[in-house]
């Protein structure tokens, strides 16, 4: 239940349409469901304007089916990260609704998607091989009602290709730049743009790079002014709060 159900709800209250009892029931069902395994907090989008999202690794495959049928029954969009091909399929055969993308490991039920946001996420990877990631980020934007563009492969090895793009990047309300290595994109478009920038390293490199660790440490520590950093590989963290700062 969300916002408006939430309105609709008390207004049929006061009209006499739904019993007091009846309301009552459905509001405790408001706050958070039992599943004995989970808590399915429905109270959370009224706390912060966003459903509550499962991340699914780790979880098996029976806890995800439980879990997303209780949304399917509400007709509730849901969003779970981090699922591999084959644990989707299974979890596809039992709710053919789901979908997927494969790139960002997401699974999907959405059963009407907000408006488009006119201002747009642009998210921007360094290399290939951040792509993953990034995609993540963008689909978890784009789940969100934002508009999302996207750019890819302009890192410092051709930086002219970034500039190549710069009528693009240069109109974004809001930057997620994603780069393993040393991790120095984010420190280039944040000293050129005047929106933030949400850095967002990744496990991609040699050896050197300690898993992520060399391009965390090089954004955590970069001198270029408003840019923030997430965790390293957590391209959903990033595309939650680039919605937040597009719709603000």
């Amino acid at each position: 239940m969300n916002q408006e159900e939430l309105k609709k709800l008390l207004e049929s209250i006061q009209k006499g349409d739904t019993d007091i009892d009846t309301g009552i029931q459905q509001i405790k069902n408001f706050t958070y469901s039992e599943l004995g395994y989970a808590k399915i907090d429905h109270h959370r989008e009224l706390r912060t304007g966003y459903p509550e999202v499962v991340f699914g690794e780790n979880k098996s495959v029976e806890h995800l089916i439980g879990i997303a049928r209780h949304f399917q029954e509400r007709q509730s969009n849901l969003l779970i990260t981090r699922i591999t091909a084959d644990r989707y399929n299974d979890m596809h055969k039992a709710i053919p609704e789901l979908t997927y993308n494969s790139t960002a490991r997401a699974v999907m039920l959405q059963y009407g998607r907000p408006a488009e946001t006119e201002s747009f996420i642009a998210v921007i990877t360094a290399g290939t091989s951040d792509y993953a990631v990034a995609e993540e980020a963008a689909v978890t934007a784009s789940f969100f009602g934002n508009r999302v563009e996207r750019l890819f492969d302009v890192g410092v090895a051709g930086v002219h290709r970034l500039f190549n793009n710069w009528e693009l990047i240069k109109n974004a309300r809001v930057y997620v730049v994603v780069a393993g290595m040393e991790g120095a994109l984010p420190s280039i478009i944040g000293g050129l743009v005047d929106k933030p920038v949400i850095a967002v390293p990744t496990s991609v490199g040699y050896g050197a790079n300690f898993n992520g660790l060399s391009a965390l440490l090089g954004m955590l520590t970069s001198c270029a002014s408003g840019v923030s950093v997430v965790n390293i590989d957590n391209g959903f963290g990033a595309g939650y709060l680039a919605s937040m700062i597009n719709k603000l």
